[in-house]
């Protein structure tokens, strides 16, 4: 079919495909965060985190960056791994989020809208205790994007219906 006949094609889904990019964007960069997550485990966390701020050219003896030493190195390497794994299984997430969208399935369109509306309440949340521009762009960008998905769910994604076969057809009843 074309485009023209009610099929997407590539300059209806413009807006799927930037959605897909961002939705890999993000699950490479989750992946890449969990392999640095799992390799603090059994390191020393607070000259971790002195390394990085001397690396940052921050001073690690400001009081600020001091208390927050002092509780990085509450952390335990069973909190690190929790911390990976949780990271891991929404990269994950976003994966085959991801792969079932650039197959257009329909499931994965209702996936990808209940996994970014999921943040938005919390987004809002955040914006009424103390408004940040990022914070704001991030609430318009997934907004738009639930927006877009829903208002497309049936233009860009395949449905499938199942009929029994033969085999599933009960006696007496034509397939």
């Amino acid at each position: 079919m074309t485009a023209a006949a009610g099929a997407p094609g590539p300059k209806g889904a413009a807006g799927l495909y930037t959605i897909i990019t961002l939705k890999l964007g993000k699950c490479l960069l989750l992946l890449g965060i969990t392999l640095g997550i799992y390799s603090l485990v059994g390191e020393d966390l607070r000259a971790e985190f002195e390394r990085f701020l001397i690396w940052v050219r921050l001073d690690p003896e400001h009081q600020f960056f001091a208390a927050l030493g002092a509780r990085i190195q509450a952390i335990t390497p069973a909190n690190i791994r929790w911390i990976a794994s949780g990271t891991l299984l929404y990269a994950l997430l976003l994966l085959v989020e991801s792969v079932g969208m650039i197959f257009r399935l329909f499931w994965a369109a209702w996936l990808a809208i209940g996994e970014t509306a999921f943040f938005i309440p919390v987004e809002v949340y955040d914006l009424m205790r103390d408004f940040s521009p990022a914070i704001f762009v991030i609430l318009v960008v997934n907004s738009a994007i639930v927006w877009y998905l829903v208002k497309n769910r049936n233009r860009l994604f395949h449905h499938i219906a199942f009929k029994p076969g033969p085999a599933l057809a009960r006696e007496g009843e034509e397939p």
